[in-house]
C-alpha cells in the first residue's frame, strides 16, 4: 500500500529549484542553514559550491507554498477556505495528503483521522482557546475520514461541518517537498529538518549515517538537548510524535494533550510517552508517529508497528512510562 509513496511524492512536486551535491566534486563546502518554515525552526545541512541565499530561498518558498495550501493557520489558505465552505477545488498537495490519511485511517481502524479539526479546535489546539465543558458528541457527528472524499479535483463532504486539519502529516510532507527540489537538482547528500521532522540522504559531513536524536520525554522539554537515544539513518526520514510538549492542564490537574482520538473524541493519554517512525518519506513518518499515538498504550499499537514493519519497512520506537523509569519496545535494528 505505501510502496509507491515516495514515487507519489515526487510527481506531485511540481517546481524545480536549487542546491547542492556532498563529495560531487572538490569545490564542494558543508553549509548548515537555518530559517523559519511552518512557525517553527527549519535546517538544511548540505555540501554545495551554491550560494547560501539559494538554499534558504528554497525553504522559504517551500514554506510560502505549503502554508498558501494547507495551513488551518493561515486564514486564507485553499485549506481554510475548504473548510469555511469557500471552494471545493483543491490542489497536489491537499489531495496527496488526504488520499494518504485515508490509508492511515483505514490501517489504524480509525484511530488517525484528518476530519479531526472540529475536535483539536474545541480543545485549543487550533486557533482558538479551549471550550469549556465542550458537547463531543454532537462534534463526532461530523468526524470521520469516510465523510470525505475527492472527485475530479474537487472536495465532496457527507456533512457540510466536517473540517480538515493535516498538521499531522503537512510538516513531514514540506520537509519530502524541499528533499525532492535538492534531490532533482542531482543532491545525493543532505538533510532537512523542520521542526524536528527530518529527512536525510546520503552522509553527513564526514562521510557518516545522520545521527538523530530521540528526545527523553518528560513533561515540558522544550530544550531540545535531552535524549534517549541516537539513531544512525540513510535516505530515510524519521518523525517523533509525543504528549510532553503541547499539552495543559486544567483546573482540577487533568492533563490535556494535543493527540486526540478522533474515535472517542478526548485527548489520549496513556504511558506511550513518545512514538518515533523511520520510513521511506517523511509524511509516511509523520502520519505513522501521530496514528501509534492515538492508539496510546494497547496491546494493538505493538502488534501494529510489528505489521507495517514487515509490510512497509517502518523502523520504531516507542518509550513508554514504567513507575518512575522509561520502557522501550523498539525495532531490533535500535535495541
Amino acid at each position: 500500500m505505501f510502496a509507491r509513496l515516495q514515487k507519489n511524492i515526487s510527481l506531485s512536486l511540481s517546481i524545480v529549484l536549487s542546491i547542492i551535491c556532498l563529495g560531487c566534486n572538490n569545490s564542494s563546502r558543508f553549509v548548515d542553514i537555518n530559517a523559519e518554515a511552518l512557525g517553527t525552526f527549519a535546517q538544511v545541512k548540505c555540501s554545495t559550491d551554491r550560494a547560501d541565499d539559494e538554499i534558504y530561498n528554497i525553504i522559504r518558498e517551500v514554506d510560502t507554498e505549503s502554508k498558501n495550501s494547507m495551513s488551518i493557520f493561515a486564514p486564507n489558505s485553499l485549506l481554510s477556505r475548504v473548510n469555511r465552505n469557500e471552494t471545493d477545488s483543491v490542489d497536489q498537495h491537499i489531495t496527496f495528503n488526504i488520499e494518504l490519511a485515508k490509508r492511515f485511517a483505514v490501517l489504524s481502524n480509525g484511530a488517525y483521522d484528518i476530519t479531526i479539526k472540529p475536535l483539536t479546535d474545541v480543545w485549543g489546539f487550533g486557533r482558538n482557546d479551549a471550550t469549556i465543558n465542550p458537547n463531543i458528541d454532537s462534534i463526532l457527528q461530523f468526524v470521520g475520514h469516510d465523510m470525505l472524499h475527492i472527485e475530479d479535483g474537487r472536495i465532496v463532504k457527507s456533512d457540510s461541518r466536517v473540517q480538515i486539519d493535516l498538521n499531522s502529516i503537512a510538516k513531514g510532507y514540506t520537509v519530502d517537498m524541499v528533499a525532492q527540489r535538492l534531490e532533482n537538482l542531482g543532491i545525493d547528500n543532505y538533510m532537512v529538518n523542520i521542526g524536528g521532522e527530518i529527512r536525510c540522504r546520503g552522509v553527513n559531513a564526514k562521510g557518516q549515517r545522520w545521527s538523530i536524536g530521540i528526545e527523553t520525554p518528560y513533561d515540558g522539554n522544550m530544550a531540545m538537548d535531552s535524549f534517549e537515544k541516537i539513531i544512525f539513518i540513510k535516505d530515510q526520514a524519521v518523525a517523533t510524535s509525543g504528549n510532553y510538549r503541547r499539552f495543559y492542564l486544567t483546573e482540577d490537574g487533568t492533563k490535556v494533550a494535543h493527540t486526540i482520538d478522533p474515535r472517542t473524541g478526548y485527548s489520549v493519554v496513556s504511558k506511550l510517552l513518545s512514538a518515533t517512525i523511520v520510513a521511506p518519506t517523511c509524511a509516511e513518518a509523520d502520519a505513522a508517529a501521530t496514528m501509534f499515538m492515538s492508539m496510546g498504550a494497547t496491546e494493538d499499537v505493538e502488534k501494529l508497528a510489528t505489521q507495517c514493519e514487515a509490510e512497509y519497512g517502518w523502523r520504531y520506537y516507542f518509550i513508554f512510562a514504567d513507575g518512575s523509569d522509561y520502557r522501550v519496545v523498539c525495532s531490533e535494528e535500535f535495541k
